[in-house]
């Protein structure tokens, strides 16, 4: 079920919070799927989701040269996958930040010099995530 990106419920925010871990599908040239497991990052006023990485990753080499991926987060019947475009970013500024809102989710990163950011623009939000009664 799609969700409304500009009204999402505060279970789904906060399922978005909860340290769990996800996989990021980027296609391959042949149009075969690449999936990763990751941690990831998601801000809702900016619909903007995060993944940290190696330059020299396959995810990254991947989804700098096809910028349509998804994020999918399960745990038991709960889900959400999010899609949208994605840039990576060496940017020093924009790599800090990823970093610290994934240290603030999960844990501080070790030290990577070689570090990106995986900075995917949302547009597409699907899943299940139960209500609380």
């Amino acid at each position: 079920m799609a969700l409304d990106l500009d009204a999402l419920a505060t279970e789904v925010q906060s399922f978005l919070t909860v340290r769990h871990l996800a996989t990021l599908t980027v296609l391959r040239a042949d149009g075969s799927p690449h999936v990763s497991p990751v941690g990831f990052t998601y801000d809702v006023g900016t619909r903007t989701a995060r993944v940290i990485t190696s330059a020299g990753a396959r995810k990254a080499i991947l989804a700098a040269a096809d910028s349509r991926v998804s994020i999918c987060q399960v745990d038991g019947g709960q889900w959400l996958t999010l899609e949208g475009r994605a840039t990576v970013s060496s940017d020093p500024n924009e790599v800090a930040e990823a970093v610290a809102r994934y240290a603030d989710r999960y844990r501080v990163p070790r030290e990577n010099p070689l570090r990106v950011a995986i900075v995917i623009q949302v547009d597409r939000i699907m899943g299940r995530v139960a209500l609380a009664s």
